[in-house]
């Protein structure tokens, strides 16, 4: 790792199958670390994809996402992943 470089403080995981490829997570994501698939889902929605670097941990994706599950933000702590508390209390309104 390069003196510049940034560690991942974060990882996102998008579902498939609940994403319908608005973009707005996309618009959102300060890092820009994600973007829409090359490929259809089942629905014939391009869906949201992480680019697999970039992540902050930050859960705005996940507060603009309008579907409910199709983003989870896990914020890595200390090596391991923890899910992004903020995230989780959206989640169940």
């Amino acid at each position: 790792m390069t003196g510049s470089a940034k560690r991942d403080r974060g990882l996102l995981r998008v579902d498939g199958n609940e994403c319908k490829g608005c973009g707005l997570c996309i618009e959102a994501c300060p890092p820009k670390a994600i973007h829409l698939s090359d490929g259809l889902n089942h629905y014939g929605y391009r869906t949201a994809t992480y680019n697999g670097t970039g992540c902050t941990g930050c859960g705005i994706c996940f507060l603009a996402c309008p579907e409910p599950g199709a983003i989870t933000v896990l914020r890595l702590r200390r090596g391991a992943a923890v899910e992004h508390e903020e995230a989780l209390a959206c989640a169940s309104n």
